[in-house]
C-alpha cells in the first residue's frame, strides 16, 4: 500500500525558512516522479515544484524560483521542499504527490494535479507578516 506522509510545516515569520519532508512507503521514490502542491483557503490546488525520476530534473512555479528547492534522498525514500525567504502569500496547506505513470519519460515530471496518482494528507504552512 502506497502512503505519503508530509511533515515540517508550521508558523514562521516572513523571510524565514521551513523544510518540508515527504516520507514514502510502499514504493521506491527512485522510480517515481514527485511533486509538491499547495492549496490556500478558497483556492484551487496549485503546482509548486516537481522532480523527475532520472536524471533528476526539477521544475518550479515562477513565484518560488530562487526561494524553494525540491530534492530527494532515495536512501531515506524521502522528498524535501526547502523553503527560504518565505512570504505571506506562501501560506497554504502543502501536499506531496507521487506520479507512477510508467509512460511518462523518466526525465520529465508532471506539473498538474491530474498527473499524480498518490497524495499525502498535507501539512499547514503559515507565514506571518
Amino acid at each position: 500500500q502506497v502512503q505519503l506522509a508530509e511533515s515540517g510545516g508550521g508558523l514562521v515569520q516572513a523571510g524565514g525558512s521551513l523544510r518540508l519532508s515527504c516520507a514514502a512507503s510502499g514504493m521506491p521514490l527512485s522510480r517515481t516522479g514527485m511533486g509538491w502542491f499547495r492549496q490556500a483557503p478558497g483556492q484551487e490546488r496549485e503546482f509548486v515544484a516537481a522532480i523527475s525520476r532520472n536524471p533528476t530534473t526539477t521544475y518550479y512555479k515562477d513565484s518560488v524560483k530562487g526561494r524553494f528547492t525540491i530534492s530527494r534522498d532515495n536512501a531515506k525514500n524521502t522528498v524535501y521542499l526547502q523553503m527560504n525567504m518565505l512570504k505571506v502569500e506562501d501560506t497554504a496547506v502543502y501536499f506531496c504527490a507521487a506520479d507512477r505513470k510508467i509512460w511518462r519519460p523518466i526525465s520529465q515530471a508532471g506539473l498538474s494535479p491530474d498527473d499524480y496518482d498518490y497524495w499525502g494528507q498535507g501539512t499547514q504552512v503559515t507565514v506571518s507578516s
